[in-house]
């Protein structure tokens, strides 16, 4: 049967070695800087529990924390999207 080949549907994509080298520092930086924040959480939690127990607005300092490692991640998710955008 014609057209059932399993071939790629796209011709390969020929990556820059310095475009990807360029993105690997940017995502080592942004995992390092992900690594510290999560590093504080748990250092935190592990030698200052009592810190994690203070309240602001009703809810406590771990929960905050926690919420803050979402949001950065998301937001750090973004910024290497547009840092790595096709330049043009």
């Amino acid at each position: 049967m014609a057209g059932f080949d399993h071939g790629p549907a796209h011709p390969q994509e020929i990556e820059d070695p310095v475009e990807v080298a360029r993105r690997l520092k940017i995502s080592l930086w942004l995992f390092g800087v992900y690594c510290a924040f999560y590093a504080g959480f748990v250092l935190l939690n592990a030698f200052a529990p009592k810190v994690m127990e203070i309240t602001f607005g009703g809810v406590n300092v771990a929960i905050w924390y926690g919420f803050t490692l979402i949001g950065g991640a998301l937001l750090m998710s973004l910024l290497y999207a547009w840092l790595c955008r096709e330049r043009t």
